[in-house]
Parts: structure tokens; C-alpha cells; sequence
């Protein structure tokens, strides 16, 4: 059996349209119009290609989009200075601080600044006490485990009963994906390096969502027939088969091997990658919908809606 390829791409298309559409719709309506602030400090060469797809992901929703770049020296007063201004700027519904910041910043005193309803991240302890505690519906979630959730639902339906293996116990991934396939009924299991005979485990999985960091480093034969992959990992790997000094992008997962076993895997790239750009936009308008006292919007059900037409 060959797995089937989850098109994160093409889903993140959709879900950006539909934001669009509805963004227009709040416009039209009450006359806010999303607004999302991003803050890069240096010259990070793939922050910047980030930035840069964050914008364009901006201007395709009809959104306000503000940009500010600053240099690798920027103090770290300076940076907090700018955080409480767009604190205050109702033009602005979501600000995300670029990761990772220079050494000479703390930042978790940076990303704790932003006001808990702008962050757009969902990496303030608010919203992840929110997140854990099981009131999602309050909370402005992480965007990359938010987005891997909508491509699991995407092959599977309801998540409720599967036994579900999240490999990484990041804050930014790990944590929050396992409180989301939680909250979806699944029997979770967070595993990481300290886990014992961790092949085994990943074979009891419906689903596997890997967050390691590492290349390739979950084989196809750690997979249970017909599961469902979700791989996170986005790494740079020497490809001397393209030509001398070449690389190419592979994820945590040996697609190669897995893609014989699972029923269903993403692809690096294409996969959870735009996935992740598209559910910033969702947070940054249901931040913009939640200050014009509307409800949030259920982007799984707008997907469906596309699906179904």
C-alpha cells in the first residue's frame, strides 16, 4: 500500500480564501479590518523568507499588515517599548515577535508582554493555561499544532478513540498538540528522547505527529499499517546528488519508508508548513472578530464547506 499524501498546501489555499472571504464580510459589516503586526529583530536569513510569506499570507486575507524589522543590536528595552505600543494600537488585532531572538533578549519576557488577546502565537502562558485546561474556545491556539490538528481531521473524521503518539514535548509543538488530540477524545502519549524502546510505541499509533527536530529520524517501519503521519520537522539536509554543496528540505520522518506503511502522511515541504501560515491568519481574525464582540469561526467547518462544493 502507498499512503496517501496530505496536501497541506492546497488545504492552507482553501482555509486562506475563506478567511479572505470572511475578512471582507467583517469589513463590510463593522468596518475593522484585521490588523497583524510582525516584529523581526536581525537579518535571519529564513525569519526573513517567513516574514515575507507571513505578509503576502496578509495582504491575500485582506488584512492590515505591518511589518517592523529591526537590527541585530536592538535593545532589549527597546523591543519591549515596541511590544506596549501595538499593545495599545487598535489598529492592530496580532502581533507575533519573530523566533528566535538574539541572545542578548529574554524572550519569554518579550512574547509574555504581548497582550493575551494579540497573541496570535498562543505561546502567552494564558492562552496555554487556557489551551491545557480544555477552554480552547477562549484561547488563541498555537498555529502550527492547530494546523496539524485540521490535517488529521482532514483524512480521519472524528479523532475520538484513536490512540494518538506525539514525539516532542516542545511548548511550541508537543505540549499543545497532545492537549488538542485530548480535547479530540484520543488516547495520547507524549513521547521524547528519554523514552524507552520508542519504535514500539510509535507502532501502537493511529496517529503519529513528529516534532523532533531531527532528519528523518522516525523510519517506516515504526509505523503501524494504515496510520495516519503528521510530520512537523522542517530540516536542511546536504543533498551532494543535486550538485556540489546542494541541500534539500526533509522532515523527521524517512518519508521514503513510511510512505509504504501509513494511510496517510504529509509531505516535507507542502505538508504542515502553509498549514501553519494559514492558522495565523485564523487567529489574527478571530482576534479581530472577538474585539468587534462577534463568535469565533469554525475553520474545520469552512474547509468542509470548500470540500463540499
Amino acid at each position: 500500500m502507498t499512503a496517501e499524501r496530505i496536501d497541506g498546501k492546497s488545504i492552507a489555499a482553501d482555509l486562506r480564501d475563506k478567511i479572505a472571504v470572511e475578512a471582507k464580510k467583517l469589513i463590510d459589516e463593522t468596518k475593522i479590518v484585521p490588523g497583524i503586526a510582525v516584529v523581526i529583530v536581525g537579518e535571519d536569513p529564513a525569519s526573513k523568507v517567513y516574514v515575507a510569506s507571513k505578509g503576502k499570507a496578509a495582504k491575500e486575507c485582506n488584512f492590515h499588515s505591518v511589518q517592523h524589522t529591526l537590527p541585530e543590536d536592538t535593545p532589549e528595552a527597546d523591543l519591549l517599548v515596541l511590544i506596549e505600543k501595538l499593545n495599545t494600537d487598535d489598529a492592530i488585532h496580532g502581533i507575533l515577535v519573530q523566533l528566535p531572538l538574539p541572545n542578548h533578549i529574554n524572550e519569554s519576557k518579550v512574547l509574555n508582554l504581548i497582550r493575551p488577546d494579540k497573541d496570535v502565537d498562543g505561546f502567552h502562558p494564558i492562552n496555554v493555561g487556557l489551551l491545557t485546561a480544555g477552554e480552547r474556545d477562549k484561547a488563541l491556539v498555537p498555529c502550527t499544532p492547530a494546523g496539524s490538528l485540521i490535517l488529521a481531521k482532514r483524512v480521519l473524521g472524528n479523532l475520538s478513540g484513536k490512540n494518538a503518539v506525539v514525539i516532542g514535548r516542545s511548548n511550541i509543538v508537543g505540549k499543545p498538540m497532545a492537549a488538542l488530540l485530548l480535547a479530540e477524545s484520543c488516547t495520547v502519549t507524549i513521547a521524547h528522547s528519554r523514552t524507552k524502546d520508542l519504535p514500539e510505541v510509535v507502532r501502537g499509533a493511529d496517529i503519529v505527529v513528529a516534532a523532533v527536530g531531527r532528519p528523518q529520524m522516525v523510519k517506516g517501519d515504526w509505523i503501524k499499517e494504515g496510520a495516519c503521519v503528521i510530520d512537523v520537522g522542517i530540516n536542511r539536509i546536504d543533498a551532494p546528488e543535486r550538485g556540489e554543496g546542494k541541500t534539500r528540505l526533509v522532515g523527521d520522518v524517512d518519508y521514503d519508508s513510511a510512505v509504504e506503511r501509513a494511510g496517510s502522511i504529509t509531505p516535507v515541504p507542502g505538508g504542515v508548513g502553509p498549514m501553519t501560515i494559514a492558522l495565523l491568519m485564523a487567529n489574527t481574525l478571530t482576534a479581530a472578530r472577538r474585539a468587534a464582540g462577534l463568535s469565533d469561526l469554525d475553520f474545520a467547518a469552512l474547509l468542509a464547506e470548500v470540500e463540499a462544493a
